[in-house]
């Protein structure tokens, strides 16, 4: 866990340090996000699930210049719509449409290539995900009800139920298609809940909060009754911490320094850095971070992906290393 994380110079804009912490970097102009830049260095141009982005469009943090990453939402319920055309002919033609991209995505014509290798890719998408959609659906098309979302997955393990958002059934996914061998590098989903407790702060964080915890030890039970748990290490973050003083409305506004978890079966447990003490805040009445973001992303690129920060992070050598991995 990482108490008092952040940078300094904190942006209480969402917008603004949400883009920091995506790109890697406290640079509004960077584009590409961080792990979209380890995909750049080590990737293959024809592997489009080694960025997967499971929030229904691409994760910036997945954001690359070269090489393809994926975005769906569940792997049970991804399709191709073709306007006007269903049924087998809509197979042939996605079929025909992924074979043409095979043999064009080389083409010395750059928009030729460019249309081939979209075509080539979602192929590839479509080719990976069939087993989950024909083993996991009716033969309407829609996913199988179930009060577990694991069970869609053949999953041993319960995951949580919400009247809202799929997180469980997301994760759920992802535990089936890690065990399935899809080729995964990076992997990023956002949670269904909101923690912008501006106001009511005790009627909606408590249950947020149990929410994505079951929903995280659900899935971190589910890979290891797979037998995938040392493949896997998550990253849990938000863009920044919570004012310290409550509001007149029963909230805490946009603070600074806050928390961050890793989880997986090889992470070094324990604390790194702490929450600093209420009687040292700063001039805003904010924590001061203890421990800077980009000395976590520089430990994990070079501990776990086995790759060197300084390709990847800006100004890598400035940060701190933290052993992260055992």
């Amino acid at each position: 866990m990482f108490p008092g994380i952040g940078y300094s110079s904190p942006d209480m804009s969402h917008f603004t340090s949400r883009h920091y912490w995506e790109v890697g970097a406290t640079d509004t102009s960077l584009l590409t996000g961080w792990m979209g830049r380890y995909l750049d260095v080590v990737g293959d141009a024809t592997n489009p699930f080694q960025g997967l982005s499971m929030d229904g469009q691409i994760n910036p943090t997945l954001a690359t210049a070269r090489n393809p990453t994926a975005a769906i939402d569940q792997p049970n319920d991804f399709a191709v719509y073709l306007n006007g055309v269903w049924g087998d002919a809509a197979e042939w033609a996605l079929d025909a449409a992924a074979a043409l991209g095979d043999a064009q995505r080389r083409s010395r014509d750059p928009a030729i290539a460019q249309v081939a290798g979209a075509a080539s890719e979602v192929g590839i998408v479509r080719r990976t995900l069939q087993p989950f959609r024909t083993t996991n659906q009716n033969p309407g098309g829609q996913s199988a009800p179930s009060a577990n979302p694991g069970a869609a997955y053949g999953s041993s393990v319960t995951y949580p139920t919400a009247s809202t958002g799929d997180l469980s059934a997301r994760l759920a996914g992802l535990a089936a298609m890690i065990a399935a061998g899809v080729p995964l590098r990076c992997v990023a989903l956002t949670t269904d809940t909101q923690f912008d407790t501006h106001s009511g702060q005790e009627a909606t964080f408590d249950s947020g909060v149990k929410l994505v915890a079951d929903s995280l030890a659900a899935f971190q039970a589910d890979l290891e009754a797979r037998g995938v748990d040392g493949r896997v290490l998550v990253h849990v973050w938000s863009e920044f911490g919570r004012r310290a003083q409550e509001n007149g409305s029963d909230g805490t506004d946009h603070g600074a320094a806050g928390a961050s978890l890793l989880i997986g079966s090889r992470v070094n447990g324990g604390m790194v850095g702490e929450f600093a003490p209420l009687n040292q805040l700063d001039a805003n009445g904010n924590q001061q971070e203890n421990v800077d973001f980009r000395s976590v992303y520089c430990s994990l690129l070079e501990q776990w992906f086995g790759q060197d920060a300084a390709a990847v992070i800006p100004g890598a050598g400035s940060f701190p290393r933290y052993q992260l991995v055992a």
